[in-house]
Protein backbone atom coordinates (compact mmCIF):
# COMPACT_ATOMS: atom_id res chain seq x y z
CA UNK A 1 0.00 0.00 0.00
CA UNK A 2 1.28 3.37 -0.81
CA UNK A 3 1.38 5.66 2.19
CA UNK A 4 0.88 8.74 0.11
CA UNK A 5 -2.47 6.89 -0.64
CA UNK A 6 -3.50 6.48 3.26
CA UNK A 7 -6.67 7.57 4.14
CA UNK A 8 -6.29 7.49 7.79
CA UNK A 9 -3.24 9.04 9.44
CA UNK A 10 -2.29 7.67 12.93
CA UNK A 11 0.21 9.52 15.27
CA UNK A 12 0.24 7.76 18.72
CA UNK A 13 2.98 5.14 20.28
CA UNK A 14 2.30 1.59 20.59
CA UNK A 15 1.74 0.28 23.94
CA UNK A 16 2.02 -3.38 25.26
CA UNK A 17 -0.18 -4.18 27.51
CA UNK A 18 0.08 -6.85 30.24
CA UNK A 19 -3.47 -7.90 31.01
CA UNK A 20 -4.23 -9.64 34.43
CA UNK A 21 -7.62 -10.63 34.54
CA UNK A 22 -10.01 -12.55 36.55
CA UNK A 23 -8.36 -10.39 40.12
CA UNK A 24 -9.19 -12.87 43.25
CA UNK A 25 -9.37 -9.83 45.52
CA UNK A 26 -9.04 -5.76 45.53
CA UNK A 27 -5.76 -4.33 44.57
CA UNK A 28 -4.44 -2.00 47.14
CA UNK A 29 -1.31 -0.81 48.74
CA UNK A 30 0.45 -3.44 50.75
CA UNK A 31 -1.47 -6.48 49.52
CA UNK A 32 -0.50 -9.39 47.02
CA UNK A 33 -3.41 -9.91 44.62
CA UNK A 34 -3.38 -13.24 42.64
CA UNK A 35 -4.53 -13.20 38.84
CA UNK A 36 -6.40 -16.25 36.80
CA UNK A 37 -5.27 -14.81 33.51
CA UNK A 38 -2.55 -13.57 31.84
CA UNK A 39 -2.25 -12.22 27.89
CA UNK A 40 0.80 -9.76 26.28
CA UNK A 41 -1.40 -8.01 23.43
CA UNK A 42 -0.70 -4.96 21.82
CA UNK A 43 -2.17 -1.47 23.00
CA UNK A 44 -1.99 1.85 22.78
CA UNK A 45 -1.87 3.41 19.17
CA UNK A 46 -1.77 0.11 17.51
CA UNK A 47 -5.12 -0.84 18.46
CA UNK A 48 -6.71 2.07 15.77
CA UNK A 49 -4.54 1.03 13.01
CA UNK A 50 -5.21 -2.67 13.49
CA UNK A 51 -8.98 -1.99 13.57
CA UNK A 52 -9.22 0.18 10.80
CA UNK A 53 -7.09 -2.26 8.78
CA UNK A 54 -9.30 -5.31 9.54
CA UNK A 55 -12.74 -3.16 8.26
CA UNK A 56 -10.65 -2.65 4.94
CA UNK A 57 -9.14 0.45 5.73
CA UNK A 58 -5.86 2.60 4.59
CA UNK A 59 -4.27 3.51 6.96
CA UNK A 60 -0.58 4.64 8.01
CA UNK A 61 0.51 4.63 11.22
CA UNK A 62 3.38 7.02 12.84
CA UNK A 63 5.48 4.85 15.94
CA UNK A 64 8.40 4.67 17.26
CA UNK A 65 10.49 1.05 17.56
CA UNK A 66 13.50 0.22 19.37
CA UNK A 67 15.80 -2.47 20.36
CA UNK A 68 13.67 -3.89 23.13
CA UNK A 69 11.72 -7.21 23.15
CA UNK A 70 8.09 -5.27 22.91
CA UNK A 71 9.13 -3.45 19.97
CA UNK A 72 10.13 -6.42 18.40
CA UNK A 73 6.51 -8.21 19.57
CA UNK A 74 4.59 -5.43 18.34
CA UNK A 75 6.67 -5.16 14.94
CA UNK A 76 5.74 -8.78 14.06
CA UNK A 77 2.44 -8.44 14.77
CA UNK A 78 1.65 -5.37 12.95
CA UNK A 79 3.72 -6.98 10.24
CA UNK A 80 1.15 -10.34 10.60
CA UNK A 81 -1.54 -7.69 10.21
CA UNK A 82 -0.10 -6.58 6.75
CA UNK A 83 0.42 -2.64 7.83
CA UNK A 84 1.88 0.01 6.03
CA UNK A 85 5.12 0.47 8.10
CA UNK A 86 5.60 4.14 6.03
CA UNK A 87 5.52 5.86 9.47
CA UNK A 88 7.91 3.20 11.50
CA UNK A 89 11.33 4.60 12.52
CA UNK A 90 13.67 2.34 14.42
CA UNK A 91 16.37 3.23 16.92
CA UNK A 92 18.59 1.97 17.97
CA UNK A 93 18.10 1.90 21.46
CA UNK A 94 15.32 0.33 23.72
CA UNK A 95 11.71 2.12 22.99
CA UNK A 96 9.76 0.88 25.60
CA UNK A 97 6.06 1.40 25.98
CA UNK A 98 4.50 -1.37 28.35
CA UNK A 99 1.13 -1.01 30.27
CA UNK A 100 0.18 -3.19 33.03
CA UNK A 101 -3.68 -3.65 33.07
CA UNK A 102 -5.41 -5.13 35.90
CA UNK A 103 -9.00 -5.91 35.01
CA UNK A 104 -12.12 -7.47 36.40
CA UNK A 105 -15.35 -7.59 35.40
CA UNK A 106 -16.38 -3.85 35.82
CA UNK A 107 -13.18 -1.98 35.07
CA UNK A 108 -9.70 -1.84 35.17
CA UNK A 109 -6.60 -0.08 36.81
CA UNK A 110 -3.09 0.72 34.63
CA UNK A 111 -0.34 0.94 35.39
CA UNK A 112 2.34 2.77 32.65
CA UNK A 113 5.63 3.00 31.88
CA UNK A 114 7.66 4.54 28.40
CA UNK A 115 11.09 4.99 27.26
CA UNK A 116 11.18 8.71 26.16
CA UNK A 117 11.37 9.67 22.39
CA UNK A 118 10.95 13.07 20.72
CA UNK A 119 7.84 11.97 18.19
CA UNK A 120 8.02 13.05 14.46
CA UNK A 121 6.10 16.39 14.28
CA UNK A 122 2.41 15.91 13.65
CA UNK A 123 2.67 18.72 11.23
CA UNK A 124 4.99 17.41 9.18
CA UNK A 125 3.11 13.75 9.62
CA UNK A 126 0.40 15.93 7.73
CA UNK A 127 2.59 17.26 4.72
CA UNK A 128 4.25 14.29 3.80
CA UNK A 129 1.00 11.77 4.47
CA UNK A 130 -1.74 13.72 2.98
CA UNK A 131 -4.45 11.79 4.61
CA UNK A 132 -8.63 12.44 4.86
CA UNK A 133 -8.65 12.09 8.06
CA UNK A 134 -6.27 12.09 11.08
CA UNK A 135 -6.53 9.98 14.15
CA UNK A 136 -4.83 11.79 17.46
CA UNK A 137 -5.56 8.63 20.49
CA UNK A 138 -5.45 11.54 23.32
CA UNK A 139 -6.08 14.89 24.02
CA UNK A 140 -3.76 17.25 22.30
CA UNK A 141 -2.99 21.00 22.84
CA UNK A 142 -0.76 24.06 22.41
CA UNK A 143 0.85 26.18 19.78
CA UNK A 144 2.78 22.92 17.81
CA UNK A 145 -0.81 20.97 17.85
CA UNK A 146 -2.67 24.52 16.54
CA UNK A 147 -0.39 24.34 14.11
CA UNK A 148 -0.41 21.36 12.75
CA UNK A 149 -4.47 21.64 12.73
CA UNK A 150 -4.20 24.38 10.64
CA UNK A 151 -1.90 22.34 8.13
CA UNK A 152 -4.75 19.91 8.42
CA UNK A 153 -7.49 21.89 6.95
CA UNK A 154 -5.37 23.02 4.41
CA UNK A 155 -4.96 19.59 3.07
CA UNK A 156 -8.87 19.28 3.85
CA UNK A 157 -8.44 16.65 6.06
CA UNK A 158 -11.03 15.82 9.01
CA UNK A 159 -9.08 15.12 12.60
CA UNK A 160 -10.88 13.37 14.97
CA UNK A 161 -9.12 13.35 18.49
CA UNK A 162 -9.87 10.93 21.54
CA UNK A 163 -9.06 11.93 25.16
CA UNK A 164 -7.72 9.44 27.59
CA UNK A 165 -6.41 10.57 31.02
CA UNK A 166 -4.56 13.57 29.57
CA UNK A 167 -4.38 16.86 31.62
CA UNK A 168 -6.31 19.73 30.14
CA UNK A 169 -9.81 21.53 30.17
CA UNK A 170 -11.83 24.29 29.05
CA UNK A 171 -10.56 26.72 31.08
CA UNK A 172 -7.55 26.87 29.59
CA UNK A 173 -7.86 28.54 25.96
CA UNK A 174 -5.19 26.30 24.45
CA UNK A 175 -7.31 23.39 24.86
CA UNK A 176 -10.52 25.30 23.94
CA UNK A 177 -8.55 26.66 20.40
CA UNK A 178 -7.71 23.05 19.76
CA UNK A 179 -11.03 21.90 20.10
CA UNK A 180 -12.22 23.97 18.18
CA UNK A 181 -9.87 22.74 15.21
CA UNK A 182 -10.91 19.61 14.98
CA UNK A 183 -14.07 17.51 13.93
CA UNK A 184 -14.88 14.68 16.46
CA UNK A 185 -13.91 14.74 19.83
CA UNK A 186 -14.70 11.57 21.70
CA UNK A 187 -14.06 11.35 25.50
CA UNK A 188 -15.31 8.62 27.87
CA UNK A 189 -17.84 9.55 30.71
CA UNK A 190 -15.35 10.21 33.16
CA UNK A 191 -12.96 12.42 30.96
CA UNK A 192 -16.09 14.29 29.56
CA UNK A 193 -16.92 15.12 32.89
CA UNK A 194 -13.31 16.35 33.98
CA UNK A 195 -12.55 18.36 30.26
CA UNK A 196 -15.92 20.17 30.83
CA UNK A 197 -16.34 20.69 34.83
CA UNK A 198 -19.83 19.59 33.96
CA UNK A 199 -21.59 18.28 36.93
CA UNK A 200 -23.61 16.04 34.29
CA UNK A 201 -22.78 13.95 30.96
CA UNK A 202 -25.44 15.51 29.30
CA UNK A 203 -24.05 18.83 30.64
CA UNK A 204 -21.29 17.79 29.47
CA UNK A 205 -21.97 17.32 25.98
CA UNK A 206 -23.79 20.68 25.73
CA UNK A 207 -20.59 22.90 26.96
CA UNK A 208 -18.07 20.30 24.05
CA UNK A 209 -21.07 21.01 21.15
CA UNK A 210 -20.50 24.51 21.55
CA UNK A 211 -16.36 23.97 21.03
CA UNK A 212 -16.57 20.51 18.52
CA UNK A 213 -19.27 20.18 15.31
CA UNK A 214 -19.35 16.65 16.38
CA UNK A 215 -18.82 14.92 20.32
CA UNK A 216 -19.05 11.57 21.09
CA UNK A 217 -19.22 10.48 24.76
CA UNK A 218 -18.65 6.78 25.57
CA UNK A 219 -20.39 5.33 28.52
CA UNK A 220 -18.94 1.74 28.71
CA UNK A 221 -22.46 -0.17 29.17
CA UNK A 222 -24.65 2.08 28.40
CA UNK A 223 -23.40 2.74 25.04
CA UNK A 224 -22.91 6.19 23.75
CA UNK A 225 -24.32 9.49 23.09
CA UNK A 226 -23.46 12.16 20.61
CA UNK A 227 -24.62 15.66 19.09
CA UNK A 228 -23.70 16.95 15.58
CA UNK A 229 -23.97 20.34 14.69
CA UNK A 230 -27.05 20.20 17.17
CA UNK A 231 -28.19 17.24 16.60
CA UNK A 232 -28.68 14.14 19.29
CA UNK A 233 -28.07 10.61 19.11
CA UNK A 234 -28.15 7.56 21.67
CA UNK A 235 -26.94 3.84 21.04
CA UNK A 236 -27.55 1.39 23.90
CA UNK A 237 -25.14 -1.25 24.22
CA UNK A 238 -25.75 -5.05 24.52
CA UNK A 239 -24.72 -7.45 27.69
CA UNK A 240 -21.36 -9.57 27.08
CA UNK A 241 -19.42 -11.77 29.04
CA UNK A 242 -16.79 -9.11 30.43
CA UNK A 243 -12.96 -10.41 30.32
CA UNK A 244 -11.27 -7.27 29.83
CA UNK A 245 -12.50 -3.81 29.08
CA UNK A 246 -8.54 -2.77 27.96
CA UNK A 247 -9.14 -1.46 24.50
CA UNK A 248 -12.67 -0.94 23.84
CA UNK A 249 -12.88 2.33 23.77
CA UNK A 250 -10.28 2.50 20.63
CA UNK A 251 -12.09 -0.16 19.19
CA UNK A 252 -15.45 2.06 19.70
CA UNK A 253 -13.21 4.76 17.45
CA UNK A 254 -12.25 2.65 14.67
CA UNK A 255 -15.72 1.37 14.25
CA UNK A 256 -17.25 5.28 14.51
CA UNK A 257 -14.45 6.64 11.75
CA UNK A 258 -15.16 3.56 9.79
CA UNK A 259 -18.60 5.04 9.33
CA UNK A 260 -18.41 8.38 9.97
CA UNK A 261 -15.65 8.39 6.88
CA UNK A 262 -18.31 7.22 4.38
CA UNK A 263 -20.67 9.76 5.25
CA UNK A 264 -23.28 7.80 7.47
CA UNK A 265 -25.76 9.21 9.92
CA UNK A 266 -24.43 9.34 13.01
CA UNK A 267 -26.56 6.96 14.65
CA UNK A 268 -25.03 4.66 12.39
CA UNK A 269 -21.65 6.03 13.35
CA UNK A 270 -22.44 5.64 17.14
CA UNK A 271 -23.99 2.10 16.33
CA UNK A 272 -20.65 0.62 14.50
CA UNK A 273 -18.68 2.21 17.66
CA UNK A 274 -20.57 1.09 19.87
CA UNK A 275 -20.65 -3.13 18.40
CA UNK A 276 -16.58 -2.71 18.21
CA UNK A 277 -16.52 -1.69 21.70
CA UNK A 278 -18.43 -4.19 22.96
CA UNK A 279 -16.75 -7.24 20.84
CA UNK A 280 -13.51 -6.41 22.32
CA UNK A 281 -14.25 -6.64 26.28
CA UNK A 282 -14.55 -10.42 25.04
CA UNK A 283 -10.99 -10.89 24.66
CA UNK A 284 -7.88 -9.51 26.29
CA UNK A 285 -6.86 -5.99 24.87
CA UNK A 286 -8.07 -5.35 21.06
CA UNK A 287 -7.20 -8.75 20.22
CA UNK A 288 -11.07 -9.46 19.63
CA UNK A 289 -11.13 -6.35 17.04
CA UNK A 290 -13.89 -6.65 14.29
CA UNK A 291 -13.79 -7.64 10.55
CA UNK A 292 -16.16 -5.48 8.38
CA UNK A 293 -18.43 -9.58 8.03
CA UNK A 294 -18.66 -9.90 11.99
CA UNK A 295 -19.25 -6.16 12.04
CA UNK A 296 -22.40 -6.80 9.98
CA UNK A 297 -23.23 -9.49 12.43
CA UNK A 298 -22.87 -7.47 15.24
CA UNK A 299 -24.54 -4.76 14.67
CA UNK A 300 -27.53 -6.89 14.12
CA UNK A 301 -27.37 -8.03 18.10
CA UNK A 302 -27.70 -4.27 19.49
CA UNK A 303 -30.93 -2.64 20.60
CA UNK A 304 -32.82 -0.49 18.66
Amino acid sequence: MSSQRATVLIAGAYSVDLVLTDLRGPVSAGTEVWASGLDMVPGGAFTLAMGLGRLGRQAVWAADFGTDVFSREVLAIARREGMDEAGFRHHQRPVRNVTVALSDRQDRAMIAYEDPVTARPLAELIDVFRPAVVMLPFLQFGPDITAALEVAAQHGARVFMDCQDYPGHLGMDEVRKALGQVDVFAPNESEALRVSGAGTVEEALVLLSDLVPTVVIKRGSAGAIACANGRRAAQASLTVPVVDTTGAGDCFNVGFVHRWMDGSPLNDCLAAGVACGAAAIGGPGSSKALSAPELATWLTRLPQ
